[in-house]
């Protein structure tokens, strides 16, 4: 791949995957299928804010959302493909953060 299609697809990833929770997201289903409420505690995210993020998630393709038509209504997301194939990414940056971020101590 040259050079001028690298750079604005690589732009355009960065910039999915820069918007505020979305690594949290995608790590957080990561572990399978989970529930609006789920991914909102976990993360301690707003609602609203947790909507936004999980539609465009699932307009870019990387999450999928489920209705199960149960009383009451039942809705899962988790990870597409090409979700999944974000997995190894979100783990080196997870290991790189242990190995070089400290956590600040409150006092």
């Amino acid at each position: 791949m040259n050079q001028s299609t690298l750079c604005p697809k690589f732009e355009k990833a960065i910039t999915i995957l820069s918007q505020r929770w979305t690594g949290l997201i995608i790590y957080q289903l990561l572990s399978g299928p989970q529930r609006f409420k789920t991914l909102e505690s976990s993360i301690a995210i707003s609602g609203r804010v947790l909507s936004e993020r999980l539609k465009d998630l699932e307009q870019h393709g990387i999450i999928k959302r489920d209705v199960f038509p149960e009383t009451p209504v039942r809705i899962e997301y988790s990870l597409t493909e090409k979700g999944l194939a974000l997995e190894p990414v979100l783990k080196q940056i997870e290991q790189w953060a242990q190995d070089w971020l400290k956590i600040e101590e409150k006092t």
